[in-house]
């Protein structure tokens, strides 16, 4: 079910030595696509570094990056570093109206993410794009109009979920029945804000969306996907700027309560990871279920190991802790699979758009502190 090796451990200043249960996994490479390119993509917009990893997400499994269009020189001439095969494009229109590019990537200023994904599907293409990928209720009515009518994908990276190894085995694990059914999912992400370095864009909630349609995004998908929820509702959600009087139009704080088909949900996000901390959030998921509960800490095991992707299990047999570094990503290729088949293997349509709408009526929703 899941492969381990226990190791003994001693505790300093304990009055015996005992076995602490570990894990590491079995080394498995991430699979990188060799030979001829399987899909051609290009890139339109680059307004966040998530496009980075996006990309090569797309490149493991098989593209082949044609050409990228952003207006701002100093973010194109830092992708055209990191990625010298791609050409540059004028206009956005020299990538959409070339039929051999079948898929576009973006991480535009969210506003206009969901408009230009419509673009690129009018014109036959499908769309990966960074959270949030649609910023308010009436473009996700028009994204879904458009998908049914267009036949192409929608889909929004969803990395904490997707390019975080601890998170990929903890749902091997939860498919495999480590802890029973799952009752709860609690997802925490907190974020270090470094406003010297954000645009001004990054302030402004028209422009991003608010808190929980941003960052919060993340956690909806989580929870959809680890309760196997095909329906689900608001209980109750809170946002407000707590500490950043000096920016009137950003949140810095918000959490949700609510439930699904197939079980409830606790989302907290903020932007207060302090200086301290040697990476930029302390995300962490936990996973309860009828048997057992899984914990995941994304990036940090704070104050004992500065490196990610860690997961705890406790179920009615053991309590071990797992180093999940050398747990392939799989996202790219299945995606690129998905492009050239028409499956919905990597992430379904439905529910990616489920996730961020929950998202979306959150943040409408959302009392203010």
């Amino acid at each position: 079910m899941y492969h381990r090796r226990k190791f003994l451990h001693s505790i300093a200043g304990a009055s015996s030595l005992f076995a602490m249960p570990s894990l590491r996994l079995r080394s498995q490479p991430t699979p990188r696509w060799h030979g001829t390119p399987r899909i051609r993509f290009s890139v339109i917009h680059i307004n966040h570094s998530h496009i980075y990893g996006m990309a090569n997400a797309v490149l493991r499994g098989g593209g082949e990056l044609v050409s990228v269009h952003a207006q701002e020189p100093d973010l194109r001439a830092a992708f055209l570093k990191a990625f010298p095969q791609a050409k540059v494009a004028n206009d956005s229109r020299e990538i959409l109206e070339d039929p051999t590019i079948q898929l576009v990537l973006s991480s535009g200023i969210p506003v206009g993410r969901a408009p230009l994904g419509i673009e690129v599907m009018r014109h036959g293409k499908d769309y990966l794009v960074d959270k949030p990928g649609i910023t308010t209720l009436q473009q996700l009515a028009l994204v879904r109009k458009v998908q049914r009518e267009t036949k192409r994908f929608f889909t929004i990276m969803y990395s904490e979920r997707f390019e975080n190894k601890a998170t990929i085995h903890a749902s091997e694990l939860v498919r495999d029945g480590a802890i029973g059914k799952v009752v709860q999912t609690i997802g925490l992400g907190p974020h270090r804000i470094n406003p010297s370095s954000r645009p001004d864009w990054f302030f402004d909630k028209q422009q991003y969306g608010g808190i929980l349609t941003d960052i919060g995004s993340h956690q909806f998908d989580q929870f959809l996907h680890f309760t196997h929820s095909t329906q689900a509702e608001i209980v109750a959600s809170q946002t407000g700027n707590l500490h950043h009087p000096q920016y009137p139009s950003f949140e810095d704080f918000g959490d949700v309560m609510l439930k699904g088909n197939g079980g409830t949900g606790y989302i907290r996000v903020d932007w207060f990871t302090p200086d301290g901390l040697k990476t930029w959030g302390d995300g962490r998921l936990t996973i309860l279920g009828t048997e057992g509960f899984i914990e995941v800490r994304k990036n940090i095991d704070i104050a004992r190991d500065p490196s990610g992707n860690h997961l705890y299990l406790s179920n009615g047999k053991e309590t071990i802790h797992m180093d999940c570094k050398d747990v392939p990503l799989t996202f790219g290729q299945r995606y690129v699979d998905d492009i050239l088949n028409r499956t919905e293997t990597a992430m379904g349509q439905e529910h990616c758009l489920l996730a961020t709408e929950l998202a979306l009526k959150a943040q409408r929703q959302a009392r203010v502190l």
